[in-house]
């Protein structure tokens, strides 16, 4: 049966070693460790991007990572391909499966990525729809296990607006029993069905999940505290939307609450001076470079674990991974 990635809960029961993987693979690639350097589980096949919103980190991130297992990095731009014009998401789907190994699709609508993997014969990866941001959250948890040895007991907050990043970072923490709390003014919540997700994945592992429209309160003794843009690519008319964030802004002020160790993360880029401020962001405790970097290496474990789980298995195991 063909895996995809369109939430991050669809990797729920290796997610873990997914990021383990990645972890040690990225540690052993930089060493220039022969095997880590030799291994191209994609060898002879094409990798294609679909993109219908322009890109930076998840273009590079996908074709260089491509490239390094061994695969061929194919970026398809909205206006190269018929995709949802004079043909069907489907029919495009079942075509490019002929071609491909493996599909990424950054989207608006999450139902066409739905549709997409639907009709595809070949793993397809959500590389960012209106609801979901699977890779950035799978990049913002190895993150977070890199600059946190221990994650039991470790509180991430979020202060911003309830979107697709938000929904993903939540999910993840409680599929990894790290609580999480998030701070959206009234109007701008996460969707219900993603926090009954998460509710049930938190009680499952052990961990909580808080809701509050004070940012302060979901900072207070936190570890890492996450903010994203307050409008969104698409959103640009929606300028009357900043007035619902006065007080969200993550400054130095904000952070004086948290845990004197507190971590900064953005899943990038950022309106400097609008949910941030340039002391946060240059501050020696942000990590956001290191979020985008691991976009690479994130994805690289998710590709071999979807397009070739043998050799993702055996990598593991010679990593000294234990099993799922």
């Amino acid at each position: 049966m063909v895996k995809h990635l369109l939430a991050i809960d669809d990797v729920k029961d290796d997610f873990e070693r997914i990021l383990k993987w990645a972890i040690e693979f990225k540690r052993l690639w930089k060493q220039g460790d022969e095997v880590a350097l030799n291994f191209v589980p994609l060898d002879t096949m094409a990798i294609g991007s679909i993109y219908e919103k322009p890109s930076t980190r998840t273009r590079v991130s996908f074709e260089v990572g491509v490239q390094r297992l061994g695969g061929s990095a194919l970026t398809l731009l909205k206006n190269d391909i018929q995709l949802g014009k004079s043909e069907t998401i489907g029919d495009t789907s079942h075509v490019l499966s002929r071609f491909l190994g493996g599909m990424t699709y950054r989207c608006f609508a999450h139902e066409d990525v739905e549709e997409l993997a639907e009709h595809a014969e070949v793993p397809v990866i959500n590389a960012l729809s209106a609801k979901h941001h699977p890779c950035q959250a799978a990049a913002d948890l190895m993150t977070v296990m890199e600059h946190h040895d221990d994650t039991e007991g470790l509180t991430v907050a979020w202060v911003g607006d309830g979107n697709n990043v938000l929904h993903d970072l939540m999910l993840a923490c409680a599929m990894l029993g790290i609580d999480v709390r998030y701070a959206c003014p009234e109007g701008y919540e996460p969707d219900e069905d993603v926090v009954e997700r998460t509710m049930a994945y938190a009680k499952a592992n052990g961990s909580s999940v808080m809701h509050t429209t004070d940012p302060v309160e979901a900072v207070a003794g936190a570890h890492v505290v996450y903010t994203d843009v307050f409008i969104s690519m698409g959103e640009e008319h929606m300028k009357d939307k900043m007035s619902a964030f006065d007080g969200y802004q993550v400054n130095e002020e904000m952070v004086g609450h948290m845990d004197e160790k507190w971590s900064f993360m953005h899943c990038l880029p950022a309106h400097r001076g609008e949910e941030v401020t340039d002391w946060v962001m240059d501050h020696k405790q942000s990590i956001v470079f290191d979020q985008a970097e691991n976009r690479m290496w994130a994805q690289m474990s998710l590709m071999t674990y979807l397009i070739n789980e043998g050799a993702w298995d055996a990598m593991g195991e010679f990593m000294g991974l234990e099993s799922s």
